[in-house]
């Protein structure tokens, strides 16, 4: 008989279920799952998605890559050879105590630049704001399942989240923050979020490695740009 094709690991499909509605293509080949967003820095809207004995597909995964003139980045939850560009921690979040400094609001699709701009400018990429802001307006257009959460200190926007309902539960793969002050305060309302919709009060999370939160359920995803 033959053998039965190979399947993501269940923390990579749970990342593709949340960044495929903002992708341009998607790509199904061989247990891997490309998401493919020209023009957006996003890392998970441009990498293919491995499953864990992925040997025999890397060459065809990174000429497909190539062939689009992209950078053939992949995401794994064991190692690839490679230049490593960055790790994840997935799990589940809990609220924890934060002294209340920091206030997060639900904002609008209004709010979307500004939202937009935060967020570029956590990850180092301000000049990638107004392109952010273009690329997720159609997709939350009317989306009932995604909610924008902002941060603020002193009426100043520190903070952006992208809260999504996947399958009953919270989750939030898309955020940053300019004060890591601010990064309990927003993951706890997007917990409380979760808790609102009847998702028990957590949150489906994804912290960088320079994160101090903890997460008691964590895998670790790495993004690996491919030699």
């Amino acid at each position: 008989m033959p053998s039965p094709a190979p399947t993501l690991p269940p923390v990579l499909a749970e990342l593709v279920a949340y960044f495929e509605p903002f992708c341009t293509v998607r790509r199904d080949f061989r247990g891997a799952v490309t998401l493919h967003t020209p023009g957006i820095n996003v890392l998970a809207l441009n990498t293919s998605y491995l499953p864990e004995d992925a040997g025999d597909v890397l060459p065809l995964v990174r000429a497909w890559h190539l062939g689009q003139d992209a950078p053939p980045l992949v995401t794994s939850v064991s190692a690839v050879a490679g230049e490593d560009v960055g790790g994840l921690r997935v799990g589940t979040f809990a609220p924890v105590p934060d002294p209340g400094v920091i206030v997060v609001e639900q904002v609008s699709r209004l709010h979307l630049p500004t939202w937009a701009g935060v967020l570029a400018e956590s990850y180092g990429a301000a000049e990638w704001a107004e392109a952010l802001a273009r690329h997720f307006a159609g997709p939350l257009e009317g989306d009932p399942t995604s909610v924008l959460l902002m941060a603020y200190a002193g009426g100043e926007a520190i903070g952006s989240l992208l809260w999504r309902e996947l399958n009953g539960q919270g989750a939030a793969h898309l955020w940053g923050t300019l004060d890591p002050a601010a990064d309990a305060p927003l993951l706890n309302a997007a917990a409380q979020l979760s808790g609102d919709t009847g998702s028990g009060g957590e949150v489906r999370v994804s912290l960088p490695d320079t994160s101090p939160l903890h997460l008691p359920d964590a895998k670790i995803v790495a993004f690996t740009l491919l030699p």
